[in-house]
């Protein structure tokens, strides 16, 4: 979709929020009616209209500022705007059931029992109650979405998950892999938060460190403040990443093609800065005692997004008996080739959903929003011993928050079956 199209639909969705306002604040107004005083009624009235109304007029000023990328206070203005428009159609809806009951009461009454005094209305008059009701739903997504901002999107949770391979090394039985994806370091705003979650990844004290792809939004300075932390990450068998589809520079507005692909080599060079070895398609061998296995890593190729990643060039010099490990940026690629190809590749490490930042997991139910797009969205799939397993991202993007699906640190073990 084209910059002009998502503008139009933002200043659709700006609009009607603010239409919704109209109803939604008579629905406050009934909710106050029964309060004694006069000034408590104000403050409530006013304290919707200051922070429901101001947040859909803030998000229009912050996406009518011209900018070349998303900037920190659009994602605020955003994520704000998002919280209130949700809490008010929570809250709407119950206004609106109760509306529509009345409206079917009002056609019952004038059909079949004889008409109103003069001055009574047709209709009977809105509950205070379905007012209260709305309220009480309403609080959910609010207190959900601040904790989403203020707490969640620095939850960091620690997934450890061991698999097992008939044609593992014997040698990398109980190897350890510690993944992280997504950093989105231009998304950051709270340094000893990030340095808590940067401090449970060293913790794990893998073999191997990986990181697959979305280092930045857009520009490469970005991660600049945290290369002094992010360089921490060592393992004895190396640090290796890849490229996600934001590391391009493509969501981003550029003066000319010269300075995207500054930005693009500035960024390759910050792979390096940190001490990670970036992988473009191409392969390296990772060895441990007498065995070997083969550590591959593709440019980003996503179904919908840039698709740069060529697998049958990084697998260029493998042996085909290798035990392989692919790493690509977009659980797609696995989709719609991996696990389809006719060399096996044991293991592919993605990121990029980040579980669309909210939903449900638990034992008995997991959904996110996200699902509607990939098949694949968060933790482990296995299509004929081909395994994807699916980080659910460090940082954040856009929404400044997280709700139910955590920031992530990723901890596999090997284990020869």
């Amino acid at each position: 979709m084209r910059h002009g199209s998502i503008m139009r639909v933002l200043y659709l969705v700006s609009l009607f929020s603010l239409l919704l306002d109209i109803y939604a604040y008579h629905g406050v107004k009934t909710w106050v009616s029964g309060w004694k005083s006069v000034r408590r009624k104000k403050i409530a009235l006013s304290s919707y209209l200051v922070f429901f109304t101001g947040a859909s007029i803030l998000f229009l000023a912050g996406i009518s500022f011209s900018t070349q990328y998303l900037t920190r206070f659009q994602e605020w203005a955003l994520s704000l705007f998002l919280t209130f428009l949700i809490t008010k159609l929570f809250f709407i809806i119950v206004l609106l059931l109760g509306d529509i009951v009345r409206f079917f009461w009002g056609i019952l009454r004038g059909l079949f029992k004889p008409k109103p005094a003069s001055g009574e209305p047709f209709f009977p008059s809105r509950r205070r109650f379905i007012a209260e009701a709305g309220i009480l739903l309403a609080a959910v997504p609010f207190t959900g979405f601040f904790y989403a901002m203020f707490k969640g999107k620095y939850d960091f949770r620690l997934h450890e998950v061991t698999l097992y391979f008939d044609e593992l090394p014997a040698s990398f039985d109980g190897f350890t892999i510690t993944q992280l994806s997504d950093f989105h370091s231009g998304s950051f705003d709270n340094m000893s938060a990030v340095t808590r979650g940067i401090e449970i990844a060293k913790a794990q004290q893998s073999d191997l460190f990986v990181f697959t792809g979305d280092l930045v939004n857009n520009m490469a300075w970005e991660v600049e403040p945290y290369i002094s932390l992010f360089s921490q990450l060592k393992a004895p068998y190396g640090q290796f990443s890849i490229l996600g589809n934001h590391d391009y520079g493509d969501y981003a507005r550029w003066d000319n093609p010269e300075q995207k692909a500054a930005n693009f080599e500035k960024i390759k060079q910050n792979h390096q800065t940190l001490g990670y070895r970036l992988m473009l398609n191409e392969n390296t061998v990772i060895r441990k005692g007498p065995d070997q296995l083969a550590l591959i890593g593709v440019e980003n190729w996503g179904r919908g997004f840039i698709q740069v990643g060529d697998i049958d060039k990084a697998l260029e010099g493998v042996d085909k008996n290798a035990f392989k490990i692919l790493l690509s940026h977009d659980p797609t690629h696995w989709e719609e080739k991996i696990r389809y190809h006719p060399t096996t590749i044991h293991l592919t490490l993605s990121g990029h959903t980040h579980g669309a930042q909210f939903g449900i997991e638990s034992d008995k139910l997991r959904w996110s929003p996200v699902q509607g797009r990939y098949l694949d969205w968060a933790g482990l799939a296995n299509e004929k011993d081909r395994y994807l397993y699916v980080n659910r991202g460090f940082g954040f993007l856009a929404f400044s928050g997280r709700l139910g699906i955590w920031p992530e640190i990723t901890r596999l073990t090997l284990r020869k079956t």
